[in-house]
């Protein structure tokens, strides 16, 4: 059609956005209603859609806009957020994406368009990725198995939940005791994942509930929402007399300088891996991981990917275990979460490889030692803290209302936890600095608090400090694996990462079939 024929206005709203993005063109949607035998699109939706649950409201749209004026209207829009700095922690935490994973995964279409990898044949470079992840969360939990990510740390929880009423031995218990100190999300998808199952869930001291209930498991947060870091030994071993399972929430920074509950007993562990390099994403997603003992494996949720051979006798990567299998097993599935995170879950691993042992050991002690400065100066001015050990979260008890410290922290653009009415918790990660930590003593103690990080650091460092109890020191190596002992420098990692995309195909290559009957 020649566009001198065309009117103004349709010139004006001219966009090629749904020829670009709405795949078949009027010719080959003719040509799809032919052959099914229809005559327009509207034919089809009537005789197919069923009238009782079709909407014959007229629609109620704006005027059509462009792809660039939709743009501009959503930036305009996302302007008027406040985005400040987050301390409130609760299992988010910023991080830091180095930038060879952030432009060559994270934003690459090689990676961010492969799909679930039911192919093997053509998932290699995704599948060693996931491989990674997994080796990486059971040298971090100290357990024998990992899966290859779940979706959130707080279905998670509930997956550790289900996973104990399958395999603990108090075959007749039907209470599931939580932690009143875990973080609330948690908490509240295990009721909600709970109530049709017809599992009694109660909240609270651990100890004690261990005491008045019979139960088949029981979960904590290590360290939890309030930032104590608790030893779990002796809850563990008592629950194993009982027969029962003993799960732990666990950050995975923490990991990296605490023991591993798989080292003090625990049965299942898991969490979130976002702070290993993912993006915060205003709360998700973010890839969870979920570890447990080999002898739980066919009950683990979610996929395990494992080490085969092909052919040719040379070892190949698959998707070994699928214990979902809702499309198999309906109703006797052992989980309902379909969604693995293995995008998420690969740049975590990722990251792990980029700064191997070494530097990660260096990112968790950092984050640490601010924590320490941030937790002197507080209680040098006579500030109480909720938490007596603590990683990278302190509780502060005000004794008086927290409004006013909570606005002033958040004028100065920093965002804190309102725990209690006089509570207030504060999270430090990877990207807090010095400068954030006079902020936060502005905040809370006023601009003449005359404290001096350097002086406090220096003090903490002939002192020593006790904010980890030194019975939970992790005493054993981590990420031993060559894989993570070798793509140190952005062009090693650079080439890794290509080499790994080279192994797959993506929708950068072809459209990928699903489900294809053999």
């Amino acid at each position: 059609m020649c566009p001198q024929s065309l009117s103004l206005h349709t010139l004006e709203h001219h966009d090629a956005f749904i020829e670009r993005h709405i795949g078949p063109s009027i010719e080959e949607q003719q040509a799809m209603l032919t052959a099914t035998g229809f005559q327009t699109l509207e034919d089809m939706i009537q005789r197919t859609v069923p009238a009782s649950i079709r909407c014959d409201i007229p629609e109620q749209l704006d005027s059509p806009r462009t792809e660039a004026e939709t743009l501009e209207r959503l930036k305009a829009i996302m302007s008027q957020n406040i985005v400040q700095r987050s301390m409130i922690g609760m299992g988010f935490t910023d991080a830091i994406t180095p930038n060879v994973i952030l432009r060559n995964v994270l934003e690459n279409p090689g990676w961010y368009t492969a799909y679930t990898p039911y192919q093997p044949e053509i998932s290699q470079g995704r599948l060693e990725g996931l491989l990674t992840f997994q080796q990486m969360i059971m040298d971090l939990t100290g357990l024998e198995l990992a899966n290859a990510s779940l979706l959130d740390e707080a279905t998670a929880a509930a997956e550790a939940m289900t996973l104990c009423k399958r395999m603990s031995k108090a075959k007749k218990a039907n209470v599931f005791i939580v932690d009143e100190h875990m973080h609330p999300q948690n908490i509240s998808v295990i009721q909600t994942r709970a109530e049709p199952l017809g599992i009694e869930v109660v909240v609270g001291d651990v100890a004690s509930l261990m005491e008045l209930h019979d139960y088949f498991g029981v979960v904590v947060q290590y360290p939890d929402t309030l930032g104590n870091v608790k030893d779990y030994q002796a809850l563990i071993a008592k629950a194993h007399e009982q027969k029962a399972l003993f799960c732990t929430a666990a950050d995975i920074m923490a990991l990296v300088l605490l023991k591993s509950p798989g080292d003090l007993g625990a049965d299942v562990v898991f969490g979130s891996s976002q702070r290993f390099g993912v993006p915060m994403g205003y709360g998700g997603p973010s890839a969870a991981y979920f570890a447990t003992r080999d002898a739980f494996k066919r009950s683990v949720p979610g996929r395990i990917i494992g080490v085969s051979v092909d052919s040719r006798g040379k070892p190949a990567l698959r998707m070994a275990m699928q214990t979902r299998e809702q499309h198999i097993r309906r109703e006797k599935a052992m989980s309902n979460i379909c969604t693995a995170q293995a995008l998420l879950a690969n740049m975590a691993a990722f990251y792990a490889v980029y700064h191997g042992p070494e530097g990660l050991r260096i990112i968790a002690s950092r984050i640490h030692r601010l924590t320490n400065i941030l937790a002197a100066g507080l209680t040098a001015k006579g500030v109480q803290l909720v938490n007596h050990h603590w990683f990278d979260t302190l509780t502060l008890e005000l004794g008086f209302s927290r409004d006013t410290v909570y606005e002033r922290a958040s004028e100065l653009g920093i965002n804190l936890r309102k725990v209690g009415d006089t509570q207030l918790g504060i999270t430090c990660d990877e990207r807090t600095t010095r400068e954030e930590i006079l902020t936060l003593w502005k905040a809370i103690l006023g601009e003449t608090h005359q404290l001096d990080s350097e002086a406090l650091d220096l003090e903490l460092v002939q002192k020593g400090s006790e904010s980890l109890p030194a019975s939970l020191l992790r005493d054993n190596e981590i990420l031993t694996h060559p894989v993570f002992n070798t793509h140190h420098s952005e062009t090693e990692m650079l080439r890794y990462l290509k080499k790994l995309e080279n192994k797959d195909i993506s929708l950068t290559h072809s459209m990928i079939a699903l489900a294809l009957a053999p």
